[in-house]
């Protein structure tokens, strides 16, 4: 079966830096998009980034472009979150997820595997 399992979440200043793990199993990685997102309490839940594992495509949203760069190791079926410049607006549950797509990968409707989240929280 698929499984997506993340992990790198924790407790940081604003300012500081995390990077977030995606390790996935279960299906033909290198034929799939991986995404990023995240759900803060109280509000909708937001695709941040995505990669498409063929060609190393990316795409990231307004909030997080600049400072956030997804990147994937396809020989150890791994999507990395790399998170700079903290913002206590940042806080939230993260998740990954993938989804068999041609073309962009940010069609976030589609992605249909997902983990079971990690937790960033930024203190100010």
């Amino acid at each position: 079966e698929v499984q997506l399992v993340e992990s790198g979440g924790g407790l940081v200043q604003a300012g500081e830096s995390l990077r977030l793990s995606c390790v996935a199993s279960g299906f033909a990685f290198s034929d799939y998009a991986v995404a990023w997102f995240r759900q803060a309490p109280g509000k909708e839940r937001e695709g941040l980034s995505c990669i498409s594992t063929t060609d190393s495509s990316t795409y990231y949203a307004d909030s997080v472009k600049g400072r956030f760069t997804i990147s994937s190791d396809n020989a150890k079926k791994t999507v990395y979150l790399q998170m700079n410049s903290l913002k206590p607006e940042d806080t939230a549950d993260y998740y990954c997820a993938s989804v068999y797509i041609m073309g962009r990968c940010s069609k976030w409707f589609l992605y249909d595997k997902w983990g079971q989240g990690t937790q960033v929280t930024v203190s100010s």
